[in-house]
């Protein structure tokens, strides 16, 4: 055996080496393993990390590259999870040939594969997104109501007296997960996107967090894959596109820019399979029948009343409309307990 000091190797300092490699290589691995888990973990990992097989040599260079690196790795953090959309700004899609040349797609799509069935945009929820947002209480719903009324006279405006007609034809996907009709290229889809970007900072001026981070993309959707996510055990992990394959170049129709509803995602639809809608603005005329006419009667005298009611809400939070109701409150007890034969009962009224 050689003696320590003489050009030999010590057994306990080659045991201890052994163990500082091993314990090294299981960071390294257990590294690797906790950065795949994470959500960019389609992107590279040794690229992005600076795990490389070679030495650094300049130190300011180093520090450089894992800068750059922390902010590619930064823009891909996904966007906070707090931030969950419920309610959307809809341009409901109300005619007739449109909606009928939709349900002849479903209709075809399903008789080729019946398990999609449950994949279908139900009827009367027809409609393009022009805005998503987060309103999370009752004031946050009344600050979007406020900000779709204050887009009427920019919409007017823009379109100066002239209808803003849609026109449909052709058959899209996103990712093959979602299927839509889409919209026809032209000026009228310049101004719609217009609309969208004024409406995104109408309400975020208000403090509303509102849009989304993917470019506007107004499309009309007819299906949705996950509707049904038990389509994929079944082995349906995408929209085949022999299913619509005679719809590719189909005209649709056309929708006039007549409503611009803000929904809820969450609350109960209306019995005609719509969103449930908390106000709308009206651009320009449309001609309707008699029914339609009702209904929008029904429909502006509803939104009256709701403004009605958050003006006397406003009214009745005021510092002085409570002091006042308190000392007409308190000057009738005075007037009743000086009176205790008096059965009249004074009521008060708020002038």
């Amino acid at each position: 055996m050689e003696r320590p000091g003489a050009g030999g190797i010590n057994s306990n300092e080659c045991e201890n080496v052994s163990r500082k490699k091993k314990i090294s290589e299981e960071f390294e691995a257990n590294t690797m393993d906790f950065l795949v888990d994470m959500p960019f973990a389609t992107v590279d990992i040794q690229d992005d990390y600076g795990i490389t097989d070679e030495p650094q040599i300049n130190s300011e260079r180093s520090k450089e590259k894992e800068r750059i690196k922390s902010d590619r790795v930064k823009k891909r953090k996904p966007k906070r999870k707090d931030y969950q959309p419920n309610y959307f700004l809809s341009i409901p899609i109300t005619n007739k040939e449109i909606i009928k040349g939709i349900k002849s797609l479903q209709n075809a799509v399903i008789q080729q594969d019946k398990r999609l069935a449950q994949t279908m945009v139900r009827d009367g929820s027809f409609h393009i997104t022009l805005l998503v947002m987060q309103l999370l209480n009752e004031d946050e719903v009344n600050l979007g109501i406020d900000a779709l009324l204050e887009l009427k006279p920019f919409i007017e405006e823009l379109l100066q007296g002239k209808r803003l007609t849609l026109r449909f034809q052709g058959i899209g996907t996103f990712k093959n997960q979602v299927g839509f009709v889409k919209l026809v290229e032209g000026d009228h889809v310049n101004s719609l996107s217009e609309i969208a970007e004024t409406a995104n900072r109408t309400f975020q001026e208000k403090g509303i967090r509102a849009g989304e981070s993917r470019s506007f993309k107004p499309h009309l959707t007819f299906m949705k894959l996950s509707k049904a996510p038990w389509l994929r055990k079944n082995g349906v992990k995408k929209i085949d596109p022999d299913l619509y394959e005679k719809f590719v170049n189909h005209r649709f129709g056309e929708e006039i820019l007549y409503r611009i509803d803000l929904c809820s995602m969450e609350k109960k639809k209306q019995s005609n399979g719509y969103y449930y809608c908390e106000s709308s603005i009206v651009i320009g005329k449309k001609p309707i029948g008699i029914q339609e006419l009702i209904n929008e009667a029904l429909h502006r005298e509803t939104m009256g009343l709701k403004s009605k009611v958050k003006q006397i809400k406003e009214l009745l939070l005021k510092p002085e409309t409570q002091a006042k109701i308190r000392r007409e409150l308190f000057e009738g007890r005075l007037i009743n307990n000086s009176n205790p034969a008096n059965d009249v009962i004074f009521g008060t009224t708020l002038t």
